[in-house]
């Protein structure tokens, strides 16, 4: 039967359940962590000087008049400029504003007492320093409001300071805007004056080109020549020149038409036309004349008088015929040759007009931008008076403040710094987040094996059994213990990893010391024992022999005194209380014999016990320690390596797997010993079949063993 595999190697990904498993393992750092944290948070806040705070809000605007929509047209609700309250932040905290709080609340001798060297004053400059520092501007959202806040060691004296601060900056708004106001006047003043002296000069300079150019303006506020084509006579032109056209395309169509027809087929067509009531009279009277003709001739012949009377008055209606249609033919050319003379002359008319304007246009031009220029320095002028008239009158009108004081500073005796439960309750989230993180940190560093599958991944080997902590002596707590199923598993899992049933004899061997391989070898044992098998165990650990103290047995004689012929095979095994498991204790080591389990006699012995037992189980020391577990490893058919839960580093656990496989020793399995089963969810499935938890408390206590059973 093929032995166990190792799972071929997964990606490492951590689950939730791999958190809260850190957290679990490492509670006792992060507890730590965590009341240190919270309890030199408490410390330092409590013993953080007090300080008080005085808060004063104040309304700012930008300043005009209470009349402002009659001088300067309708006003608009300022709207929220970030800018400009920025500007007044930077404002209220300069020298301007804070200078005469100092002077009058002589804070340079105030503050010297307490701050200065020696108590002598202070210089203005740290003295605003001082207060600079003390300072908080802040804006209240979506309104014209600034909070103004300072904090001192008094609440009397910070409400005092935040007051001065305030009125400071608004009676600064008032001087500087009366400065503003008066400086602007005068400024506007002498504009005016400068633009008078402009509009005389304009206009003597029109007077001149008007007598020099003959120019007739009788309309004084014209500022552009007149002209003959103005935009009616213009449109009026158009609309004749179109409906000309118009006429001249219908006449003109109606002649082609008519010149088209022949002049017998016209005198039928002209009625249709043209209409005529004569022509049509004749045409009327030439059809009953020739009705009459044809009957006449049909009755009395061509050379009857009634007939040829009747051919005499038809040729004389058709002569009158024909002479009417020729004078309709005429009198229609005649129309058309009169509209196009019409058109010739509107056009002709027309461009005369332009030309003469354009003319008109050129010669006055010089006339008319003076007198524009004129117009603009009057305009400006007007502008100008107005805008003197609006400010001197704005200056005498009563105003709004445009910052004042909403909310005096009152003291208040709550401490603003240190914010007692702020601080603790950021020092309890710091606490866990630092804890937490520590935890983590040392999770990283930590490279011990901690899951079966950092076993399986790096030393490429299955794992046979897990092990869970506080397992005492099988023989001592029962076959039916909760702790006799993990021995039972790995019990089952060698078998199936034997090659060969012949493969009987088996080292139990560890990378350092404490990893409980003695406890292994055993509890191993006396599980096979249990079952039947007649067991033998081997202390091979002659450097610390361990397993006569768990039978409570002499090691006076046992596997050192066989190897040096003092004793025989059947000496050297001592009974047990199970009838089939006995035991070959490690014996006195004389100092001057450590290679013994190199020699001949060891190889005999092994193949001695592999024909009288079914399972021989060696206890060797540790790999990395000394050589023994390497040479025992090499001349027993099977090696179990136990791995401490969370003791060695990996590179420990590989380098003992690999000296163990340099020897020719056959490493079947890993055994993941001492395994907190209640805290690692890793390991919480073993639990449901050999581990309840909270109802073995009492035995574990009560075990011979005990904990400390695990320690070799």
């Amino acid at each position: 039967m093929d032995p166990i595999k190792a799972a071929a190697p997964q990606d490492s990904k951590l689950h939730f359940l791999d958190y809260w498993r850190i957290i679990r393992i490492r509670k006792a750092i992060i507890l730590a962590v965590f009341l240190l944290v919270v309890i030199t948070t408490v410390v330092v806040t409590f013993i953080y000087p007090e300080s008080f705070s005085g808060t004063a809000r104040i309304r700012v605007e930008r300043d005009q008049s209470d009349i402002s929509g009659v001088l300067q047209g309708q006003a608009f609700p300022s709207s929220y400029d970030p800018y400009y309250i920025n500007t007044e932040f930077e404002l209220i905290q300069s020298e301007v504003i804070l200078q005469p709080v100092i002077t009058k609340l002589d804070l340079n001798k105030v503050w010297g007492a307490k701050y200065g060297p020696n108590g002598a004053p202070l210089q203005s400059t740290d003295t605003m320093k001082l207060l600079q520092a003390r300072m908080g501007l802040q804006p209240v959202r979506n309104t014209s409001l600034i909070e103004i806040r300072v904090t001192t060691d008094k609440p009397e004296e910070a409400a005092k300071l935040a007051n001065e601060i305030a009125q400071a900056y608004c009676d600064y708004r008032v001087e500087h805007r009366k400065q503003m106001t008066m400086g602007g006047v005068d400024a506007l003043e002498k504009k005016f004056t400068e633009q008078q002296g402009k509009v005389s000069e304009a206009q003597s300079n029109v007077d001149v080109l008007r007598f020099k150019l003959q120019i007739s303006d009788p309309v004084v506020t014209e500022n552009t020549p007149g002209t003959l084509m103005t935009g009616d006579t213009l449109r009026r032109f158009e609309s004749l020149r179109i409906e000309g056209l118009r006429e001249l395309v219908s006449q003109q169509t109606l002649l082609d038409k008519l010149l088209a027809f022949s002049p017998k087929d016209v005198v039928n067509v002209l009625p249709t036309v043209i209409p005529d009531a004569t022509l049509t009279s004749w045409l009327e009277q030439r059809n009953m004349l020739q009705q009459r003709f044809i009957a006449l001739t049909n009755i009395l012949g061509e050379r009857h008088a009634d007939v040829v009377t009747v051919q005499s008055q038809l040729d004389d209606l058709n002569a009158k015929i024909a002479a009417k249609a020729t004078g309709i033919l005429q009198g229609v050319q005649t129309r058309v040759a009169a509209v196009k003379d019409s058109l010739a002359k509107l056009e002709h008319e027309v461009d005369q007009a332009m030309t003469n304007d354009l003319v008109k246009a050129v010669q006055s031009q010089p006339y008319f931008e003076a007198k524009r220029k004129v117009e603009e320095a009057e305009t400006k002028l007007k502008l100008l008076t107005m805008k003197i008239y609006t400010e001197k009158l704005d200056n005498e009108l009563p105003k709004t403040a445009m910052a004042f004081i909403t909310t005096h500073a009152v003291p208040d005796a709550h401490a603003v710094r240190p914010n007692k439960p702020f601080n603790i309750a950021l020092g309890i989230i710091v606490g866990l987040v630092v804890g937490v993180g520590l935890a983590f940190f040392i999770e990283y560093l930590d490279t011990s094996v901690k899951t079966i599958d950092d076993v399986e991944r790096s030393l490429n080997s299955p794992v046979l059994g897990v092990i869970p902590q506080n397992v005492g002596a099988i023989l001592d707590e029962g076959a039916e213990s909760p702790h006799a199923e993990a021995y039972r598993v790995l019990r089952t899992n060698l078998l199936f990893s034997r090659k060969d049933d012949k493969l009987n004899t088996v080292a139990i061997v560890s990378a350092g010391a404490g990893e409980g391989k003695s406890t292994t070898v055993f509890n191993l044992a006396a599980v096979f024992a249990q079952g039947g098998q007649r067991v033998l165990i081997v202390d091979s650990d002659l450097r610390r022999p361990t397993l006569h103290k768990m039978l409570r047995v002499s090691n006076h004689i046992g596997l050192t005194n066989y190897l040096l012929k003092q004793n025989t095979v059947e000496e050297v095994i001592q009974t047990t209380s199970l009838p089939t498991l006995d035991f070959m204790a490690s014996g006195k080591l004389p100092s001057s014999s450590l290679g013994i389990l190199n020699s001949p006699q060891m190889k005999e012995l092994i193949g001695q016990l592999k024909q009288h037992y079914d399972f021989v189980f060696f206890d060797s020391p540790p790999v990395m320690g000394v050589s023994d577990a390497s040479i025992i490893a090499s001349e027993v058919d099977m090696t179990l390596q136990v791995i401490q839960y969370r003791r060695y580093p990996q590179p420990l656990n590989i380098r003992a797997k690999q000296l163990i496989e340099k020897v020719g020793g056959n490493l079947v399995g890993i055994v993941l010993n001492n395994i907190n089963m209640s805290q690692d969810e890793n390991y919480y499935y073993y639990s449901g079949y050999y581990h309840e938890e909270g109802t073995n408390d009492e035995e574990q206590e009560a075990a011979p063993g005990g904990p400390a059973s695990q320690k070799s």
